[in-house]
């Protein structure tokens, strides 16, 4: 089960005013994310379907946030008796639904639960299951960013099912859908519940929570109003009523009253604010000629579906109208508080609270009246009075439990008054519940193979591969043409006007789209923006980039000297070059861009700035060790290159030597040593902003 106790979002700045008050802020409005929660506690038990009911901008989406770990703020969230953050793997415990598929849209829809298998660390195979499960066999192949609102959110349910978990955490999971497609999502929703499973998704709806949920919590302005089960909320709160606007409201409720016990029928008024009236039990006519009879103004009259539930917060406390009230009646041998009366007596009156109560609004628990706002001094007083009313004809009245005495239907997990501090308090936390870490995302389980899957489901590594191949095929041609330009750089398509060739631009882009595409299309977080920078993860893109590399430096020493032997007769035997050392010297230094892409990426959190680093080598930093190399002094300068080779030869068995010798030489180069000298800056710029998060 799910239980959250105390959740409670962090205190914006600069929005208070008054007493610095945990959870206080004014300026909310509709849409607003930062919503502040104070002190929201509720349960989701196992085999059930929970239902977080409220109004927009009233923290629902803040405490599924805050249950997952992904905010900070106040509070903890048990999942089956554990933390999330201390569940090894917690895809394995809940699966997450946050709006949107955060995939690449040139991803196709196998494609992407194949890339999520690897990273969950279960067979690809389960991602043929979920897809025919969720009836998206015949869409196997299509791109997400051509898929509609319906088949996004079922993509959206294989994803949260794929490692089959226990509890599902949803956010408006039946939002923008068509009925249809709802039905469905909550069939599915309701199935996995009779599984054993814990469900909770959030709604605005009131009928969707009544219709799909077994309990509703209701949430106003950041605080628990209400938790009901599904059948006492429709009962409570999604009766039929009508709404009366009138300057006259408080003497027109008295005339409904009056007439309604003369005539002996059932008729309930509840006075809302100054000039509301919310009538249930009459009807539209009824209401209207006693109005007319009376010489009574009315500016609105209308039937309405009185949910009760969120947004009725913002409305100003009025007491109760001064009303004549017959006297508590004794049920079951407990005096039920403020005189409500049985199923069989007169009609519905209301009576104004007596003695110290009156000074506070009473805490409806019954739904029927709206809630208002509450003191925090005297927030979770038992002793409120409440508002005496007659059942309707055939419905049991719901009543507010006296002291001491628990009620069912009611609400039953609101939360009681959370202590504050009202003295000196260093620390400015008081009695608060515990901090919320937030929880970075796990590394793949399989990183490599959630790499392979990464880089070779979309287009753009082939696309990449294509450029490569035939603008160095060209380039090769036009430097052969010239007849100036020595063996290596023709076969490289190396002009000496472009600061890099095409393999290394290539292998460079790659491995910035390795780090870019997760930052722009997150798949492994669950927000849609935190990507993991475990060095597991790291590791797999550099290798993942490095034999891309390799790839693109023999594929296009290969294709170049092909297309050379085809139109010139070029043949590479018959040049005077030592060959298997150029090639150790060339794939290493495609090496070293693929790489160089890779961290820059990952570092400045893009793709367009990991190419700017591949090309800020030659542009940049070569000028820098050039000028840096001039002015040191001539013997060190011009010994370096050999004490370089003499260190690494000095370490390698004789047959590796030639190798070797051109790694070193390589390294000694103004290009090569400034390749060096950035990867190694990269590489600390990495590892720092990785420890700087984990100690954020």
């Amino acid at each position: 089960m799910i239980q959250a106790i105390g959740l409670t979002s962090n205190r914006p700045r600069g929005r208070l005013t008054g007493p610095a008050r945990w959870g206080r802020r004014v300026g909310a409005h509709e849409g607003d994310p930062a919503l502040v929660l104070d002190d929201v506690s509720l349960e989701a038990h196992p085999g059930r379907v929970t239902a977080l009911l409220g109004a927009p901008a009233s923290g629902k989406t803040t405490a599924l946030r805050l249950m997952l770990e992904l905010d900070q703020g106040r509070g903890i969230t048990y999942f089956r008796g554990r933390p999330l953050h201390r569940i090894p793997h917690p895809a394995h415990e809940v699966g997450v639904l946050l709006g949107e598929v955060p995939g690449h849209p040139g991803r196709s829809v196998r494609g992407h639960l194949r890339m999520l298998c690897a990273a969950a660390g279960v067979s690809t195979s389960r991602a043929d299951e979920v897809l025919e499960d969720m009836g998206l066999v015949s869409l196997r192949g299509e791109p997400l960013g051509t898929l509609s609102r319906g088949l996004d959110r079922r993509l959206g349910m294989a994803c949260a099912l794929l490692t089959d978990p226990h509890t599902l955490v949803l956010d408006a999971p039946s939002q923008g859908l068509a009925p249809r497609e709802a039905r469905w999502l909550h069939d599915l929703l309701r199935a996995h519940a009779d599984g054993g499973g814990t469900v909770l998704f959030s709604t605005d709806d009131p009928k969707e929570a009544a219709r799909s949920a077994d309990r509703v919590v209701t949430l106003d302005a950041g605080r628990v109003v209400a938790d009901q089960e599904a059948v006492d909320f429709a009962r409570t709160r999604l009766r039929p009523r009508i709404a009366v606007r009138s300057p006259y409201a408080a003497r027109l409720g008295l005339l409904l009253a009056k007439e309604a016990r003369a005539a002996r029928r059932s008729v309930e008024v509840v006075r809302e604010d100054g000039t509301r009236l919310s009538v249930y039990g009459s009807t539209c006519a009824d209401i209207g000629e006693t109005a007319f009879r009376h010489g009574i103004l009315v500016h609105q009259l209308a039937e309405e579906i009185g949910d009760m539930g969120p947004g009725t917060r913002q409305r100003e406390p009025e007491k109760p109208a001064q009303l004549a009230a017959p006297a508590p009646e004794a049920v079951g041998g407990a005096l039920v508080g403020s005189g409500v009366p049985s199923a069989g007596a007169g009609p519905l009156t209301a009576r104004a609270p007596d003695g110290p109560a009156a000074d506070r609004p009473a805490r409806e628990q019954d739904g029927v009246r709206p809630s208002v706002q509450e003191d925090e001094e005297t927030r979770g007083d038992s002793h409120a009075d409440t508002e005496p009313r007659t059942a309707p004809p055939g419905e049991s009245l719901p009543r507010t439990a006296p002291p001491g005495k628990d009620s069912e239907a009611p609400v039953s997990h609101v939360p009681g008054p959370r202590p504050r501090s009202r003295g000196p308090d260093p620390s400015g936390t008081g009695a608060l519940p515990p901090p919320i870490a937030v929880r970075a995302p796990g590394s793949p389980l399989s990183p490599v193979r959630y790499e392979l899957h990464r880089a070779t489901g979309v287009a753009t590594a082939y696309v990449t591969a294509a450029c490569v191949l035939v603008s160095s095929a060209l380039l090769s041609l036009l430097l052969a043409g010239t007849g100036r330009i020595p063996p290596p750089y023709v076969l490289a398509g190396w002009p000496r006007e472009l600061p890099l060739p095409p393999a290394a631009l290539g292998a460079g882009l790659l491995g910035a789209l390795a780090f870019g595409d997760e930052f722009r299309h997150p798949a492994l977080a669950a927000d849609h923006g935190t990507v993991p920078r475990r060095l597991g993860m790291l590791g797999a893109k550099l290798l993942v980039a490095a034999a891309s590399a390799v790839l693109f430096a023999v594929a296009t020493f290969t294709f170049d000297a092909a297309v050379l032997h085809l139109v010139y007769g070029f043949a590479v035997d018959g040049n005077p070059v030592d060959w298997p050392s150029l090639g150790v010297s060339w794939i290493s230094f495609v090496v070293g861009c693929a790489w160089a892409g890779v961290l820059a990426a990952g570092v400045f959190r893009s793709t367009a700035a990991g190419l700017a680093a591949v090309l800020a080598v030659p542009l940049v930093v070569v000028p820098l060790v050039h000028a840096a190399v001039a002015g040191a002094p001539v013997r060190g300068a011009t010994g370096f290159p050999a004490w370089l080779r003499e260190f690494v030869l000095g370490r390698w068995p004789l047959g590796a030597a030639p190798y070797t010798a051109a790694g070193a030489t390589s390294v000694a180069q103004p290009l090569g040593g400034a390749l060096v000298l950035s990867l190694g800056a990269l590489l600390c710029g990495y590892m720092f902003s990785r420890l700087r998060g984990r100690a954020r």
